[in-house]
This record gives C-alpha cells, sequence and structure tokens, in this order.
C-alpha cells in the first residue's frame, strides 16, 4: 500500500499472502436461475469459504501482515458475527490471541463459532458507538490490534480476493455484485475490477432498512444516523469513510431491496442452487429480480457472501 491508498496490486498481494490458508472456493450456475432473470449468472459460493463467509479472506489478510512482534499481543475487533469468527480462526491459525466485541442480539449460532475459535467474547449494547468504545477499551487493556471488520486496508483489500477468483473462472464479466454492509467486500471488489477490465460495473446490494451506503452517495457525504431494520443481520454496519470514498472513486452504485425480497431470494436459492446462503447474501438475488434492466442479456456475477444460517430460526419455518 502506498501512502494507505489502496490499488489492485494491494488485492493480488492479498492473494498471495492468503493463499496458504484461504479456500478456492467454487462458481455455480443454474440454467433455471438464467432462464427466469434474463442473464447469465456465476455465483461465487463463499458459504463454502473457512469460517463460512467471505470475511476469512480480509481477515487472513490483516493477521498474516503483522510483523511477529505487534502480532504477539493479539487483535481485536467488533462483529456481530461473521467477521469476529473469521478474524478468530486465522488468529488461531497463527497462534496469536483474538478479542471479539460481539453487540447483544447477535446470532447465537455466530456467537457460538466465534467462541468455538477460541476468541474471548466482550459484549456491549447493540450500537456502533458501544461496539467502537468497548473494541478500544480492550485495544488499551491489551495491547491487541484493531482489525476493523470493514475499514481496515487489509481487510479490504482480502475480501477483493473472492472477485479476483470469481473473474477468473467465469471469463469476461459485464457486472460483479456483492452485498454492502460496511462496504469491505464491495470496495476490495471494485479494486479487485479496476485491473482485470475497466468495462466491469460494480454494484452493491443493500436492505432498504439499512440503507445508509445509498443515502450517502446519493447526497455525497456519509450518512451515518439510520438505525438499521433489517433481518440482514450481516449488513447492519455503518458504511466506513475509506470504503465511501472508494466507492465513489470506483462509481459503485448502490441498489436496494426489500426484506421480503431478499428472503424469497434466500429460498429461491437454497431451491435452485441447492446450497445454504443467508440473508445478507441472498440480496445480491433480489436486486437481479427486482431490477431486471439492470441485468438481461449481461453475464454477472454474484458474490454469496456467507452461509451462516441460524437453523433453528429459518424465516420460513412453520410451526
Amino acid at each position: 500500500m502506498t501512502d494507505g491508498l489502496l490499488t489492485h496490486a494491494d488485492v493480488l498481494a492479498a492473494a498471495a499472502r492468503i493463499a496458504p490458508h484461504a479456500h478456492g472456493t467454487p462458481v455455480l450456475r443454474s440454467a433455471s436461475l438464467d432462464e427466469l432473470t434474463g442473464a447469465e449468472l456465476f455465483f461465487k459460493c463463499e458459504n463454502f469459504q473457512r469460517s463460512g463467509a467471505f470475511k476469512f479472506r480480509g481477515a487472513c489478510n490483516a493477521v498474516w501482515a503483522l510483523d511477529a512482534a505487534v502480532a504477539a499481543r493479539g487483535v481485536v475487533t467488533h462483529s456481530s458475527g461473521n467477521h469476529g469468527a473469521a478474524l478468530a480462526l486465522a488468529a488461531r491459525g497463527r497462534g496469536i490471541p483474538a478479542h471479539v466485541v460481539v453487540p447483544e442480539g447477535a446470532v447465537a449460532s455466530k456467537l457460538a463459532a466465534i467462541e468455538a475459535y477460541g476468541a474471548v467474547l466482550h459484549r456491549c449494547a447493540p450500537t456502533m458507538a458501544a461496539r467502537e468504545a468497548m473494541a478500544a477499551q480492550v485495544q488499551q487493556q491489551t495491547g491487541a490490534s484493531l482489525v476493523h471488520p470493514f475499514m481496515d486496508p487489509y481487510v479490504i483489500a482480502g475480501q477483493g480476493t473472492a472477485a479476483l477468483e470469481l473473474m477468473a473462472e467465469a471469463g469476461r464479466l459485464d457486472i460483479v455484485m456483492t452485498p454492502v454492509g460496511g462496504g469491505g467486500l464491495v470496495c476490495g471488489t471494485a479494486l479487485a475490477a479496476s485491473g482485470r477490465d475497466t468495462g466491469i460495473t460494480v454494484f452493491g446490494a443493500e436492505p432498504e432498512g439499512a440503507a445508509d451506503a445509498f443515502e450517502s452517495l446519493r447526497q455525497q457525504r456519509r450518512v451515518t444516523d439510520i438505525v438499521p431494520n433489517t433481518v440482514c443481520d450481516g449488513l447492519r454496519g455503518t458504511i466506513g469513510a475509506i470504503n465511501l470514498a472508494l466507492m465513489q472513486a470506483h462509481r459503485v452504485q448502490v441498489l436496494l431491496v426489500s426484506d421480503d425480497e431478499t428472503l424469497a431470494a434466500m429460498r429461491l436459492a437454497w431451491e435452485r442452487l441447492k446450497v445454504i446462503i443467508e440473508p445478507s447474501c441472498a440480496t445480491v438475488l433480489a436486486a437481479v429480480l427486482r431490477y431486471p434492466g439492470h441485468f438481461a442479456g449481461k453475464r454477472v456475477g454474484l458474490i454469496l457472501s456467507g452461509g451462516n444460517v441460524d437453523l433453528g430460526a429459518l424465516p420460513w419455518r412453520t410451526p
């Protein structure tokens, strides 16, 4: 990284750094979904990534980028689930401590995974301010390095490696789309696409109930006062400052989807692709279905960000 400015080269460096640790995940196709949408869809299945989500890529890159003396003091983050589990697993692989600040109301199965990977949990109120304050307190007490879930440059670069693999396997793509919460995955994807083909359009799919990225781009300023209300627990984070700047620089567009559309797309993906995905990553298929004019006749890469579903609380279960 040069003077803090992220480039395509940082994504390439991340790919080399995490290669011994991260899984290369499959790209799936569905003839029936192609027919339904009028597009050629390529699904990058990060639900098969270690810890069950793309988050392991960024966490792994950040952990293994630390020099030995700094790494020995451990790492800390705040997370509703997937990033915390990913950081805990990456830290365990390097043999260093991990501390994860978790908000009240986080998905129980995700918290269990964080603990199973060996991290120490620190609970806080379910606000971004509370999460950041507790993480700062833990950092001061332990000397651990903060690995922010979406604003850390090494995390962003690491997330972009999923798109690198997708484009290498799928060939020419017109569009790549990811879910967008804090913005780490969509920014990493934009960086990856910028070095491969300047003609690729990058979209982010965002819940209507957590539309801070959409509003930030529309208003050309960082909007931070939206209280998230969405079933997509992984997309409740507020867009980061570095993330908004990268989205603007790479002309990322955000498409909004409702929770009902997202859950319908989640079920459709389970039925047609035969894979388990969580609500947050079903937003990308929901967006293709809601905005067909953007995608019809195009070759579209969709990053399915994770599969860490609470199987005891499926949204379509009946009593």
